[in-house]
This record gives C-alpha cells, structure tokens and sequence, in this order.
C-alpha cells in the first residue's frame, strides 16, 4: 500500500497576489482521512471551491482573490488529490461525500455555497442532497451530470472514460512513472476524421525537463516552469493518485450517487454553469453535459438558473472574469 508522499509538505504560499490577499494553506484530519486546504479572509458567505479530477488548490489561483472581496474563501483538495490523503481502494463519491460532511461541519462551520467543476460539481450535488443543513447553496461548473453514469460513461459518451482509461495505462503505478508518458497516445478529435496528438520530440523533452525537477527537488511535486496551463497540468498529475481514475473504470466510485435522484433532493439555490461541448461519431460527447442534460436537469430542478459560458471545460481557468461574476451574481440574486 502506498502513501501521498506530499501529504505532510509544509510550504508557504508561493503566488505572491494570493498569499498578500490573506489565504492560508491549512490540514484538516477528518477522523479517516487528512484533507488540504486553503483558506481567505472572512470576507462575507462561506464559499467552498472544489477542484476537478486531477485538480489542485492552485486551478482556482485566477478567481480567489476577486471573490476573497465577498466571500470566505475555502479551495479544498479532495482525497486523492494534491497534499490531501491518498487512500488507494477506497475512492466513492460516498467516501468523499463524507469527507466533504466532516470538512463543513469541522472547519467551515455555518452554511457554504459550494461550487465544483467537473466531478467537483457531482461532490458538491451530492453535498447538497445528502448533507443540506451546511448548504446554502450549490454551484456546478461543467459538471457531467448524467453523462458520468454507468452505462452511458463507458459505452456511448466514452471520451472521457477512454481518458480515464489512458491515464491509468500511463501513469497508473505512482512509485514508477514517467509523468510525460500520459501525453504520449494522448488523442484530441477536432472533427470525425481528425484527431490533434503531442509530437513525441515534445514528450521526450518533457520527460527530461521532470526528471530533472525531480532530481534536484526530490520530495517536491513536479514544478517546472513550462506556461501555466501545463505547468499546473504537470503538478497536478505528480501529485493525483491514479487510483481515484482506476475506480471510475472498475466500477468502485460509483457508490452512493444517483444524478437524477440527487438532484430532486436538492431545495437550496443552485446555479449550472454549461461550458462549451461537441459530439463526434466515435468518440462519443466531448465535454460534460450536452443541451439535452441541460434541459432534463432544468426539468427536475426548476428552480435551477442556467447559464451557458463559451469556454473550455474548466471555465474558472479560461473565463476567470465570467466566473466571479457568476458566482457574485447568484449569491446576491438568492440572498446568500
């Protein structure tokens, strides 16, 4: 059985705009589990900020400060994920489900609005169904709302699952890896007929460049200083736990989650932000929900306010502006 071997680095906050702003980088021991965290002022409602898969606090580097101004801040790091224990076998959204109950009641302490991209989004749905006395409000960016249910995840929109697949293939044993191997296959369609891969002369000198990090920083994440995107992609990966992608493949993480089922739950606000998606014949949806998983979900949740935002999937990164003011939007509009 393996460890996080990140999960008890202490450092400072190295993003100088963050760390003048007031946020702090904290542990929380749930009773099972060690959670990391970073946490802002106390600047109005708790807002807790939850990353995708393969996410860490640092995806949300661009919106913590603008909404700091109005909120309480809190980025979590799931299970998994970051300095946050690695709990290989045991990864559900019911266990992380507790996890987040435990976070709330222990470290939050009143009422959130939550918000998650991705399956982040799906953390923060099962929140408000299940524990909504420390719900205020729910927030989905992106969230693959009944496109990641079994059978529709592997066998008609298998994009991401493929992805998920390839992962674990690459990079699935965390005492042995080449971090530049999970670019290597890696296929991006662009239409029907055509696909976009990492040129291998790429991935070779991205192996050497970690390899390097990795020697001259040993006991340090992967942090090399490529252009942000894929500096923060590459740090996110040395410190994910494949397993957390093997359950999704084997069947483990779903326990405890029915989409539809948790959404009739929900009686709090919440508000769906919809990124951009496209379908291709082989692939299946590209993205994480198409208009017709809006329109079902606006169906069983009426109350639910919609908004479409042209962005890559991880609107946050992409359309930082655009999310705060979101975000800003319905809190104050829900009086939260």
């Amino acid at each position: 059985m393996y460890r996080n071997p990140y999960e008890n680095l202490s450092e400072p906050i190295r993003i100088a705009e963050i760390a003048k702003a007031g946020f702090n980088e904290k542990r929380f021991w749930t009773g099972r589990i060690q959670l990391n965290f970073v946490e802002g002022p106390d600047n109005g409602p708790a807002l807790v900020l939850i990353p995708a898969q393969m996410g860490i606090w640092e995806s949300y580097q661009k919106v913590m400060v603008p909404l700091s101004k109005k909120f309480h801040v809190f980025v979590v790091e799931i299970r998994g994920h970051g300095k946050s224990s690695w709990t290989p076998g045991d990864y559900s959204w019911k266990s992380i489900g507790a996890d987040m109950e435990s976070f709330l009641k222990g470290v939050v302490g009143k009422r959130a609005i939550l918000t998650g991209n991705s399956s982040g989004g799906i953390i923060a749905l099962w929140c408000g169904a299940h524990v909504p006395e420390y719900v205020a409000g729910i927030v989905l960016e992106d969230a693959p709302i009944f496109s990641a249910e079994m059978p529709r995840f592997k066998d008609w929109d298998r994009f991401v699952y493929n992805g998920l697949h390839h992962l674990v293939e690459k990079i699935g044993d965390p005492l042995n890896r080449d971090i530049a191997d999970y670019f290597r296959g890696l296929e991006m369609p662009v239409s029907d007929t055509r696909t976009k891969k990492v040129p291998e002369f790429f991935i070779r000198y991205l192996s050497k460049k970690t390899e390097k990090f990795e020697a001259e920083h040993p006991g340090r994440p992967v942090d090399v200083g490529f252009p942000e995107t894929l500096r923060l992609l590459l740090k996110s990966l040395s410190m994910f736990d494949p397993d957390f992608s093997r359950a999704f493949l084997d069947g483990r993480f779903y326990e405890g989650m029915d989409h539809e089922e948790s959404l009739r739950s929900v009686k709090c606000p919440m508000l769906v932000l919809h990124a951009n998606w496209r379908r291709f014949l082989q692939y299946g949806l590209v993205g994480a929900m198409d208009d017709d998983d809006a329109k079902r979900l606006l169906n069983i949740v009426p109350h639910a306010v919609y908004k479409k935002i042209p962005a890559n999937h991880v609107i946050h990164m992409f359309k930082p502006k655009e999310f705060v003011k979101a975000i800003t939007a319905f809190s104050e509009e829900a009086g939260l």
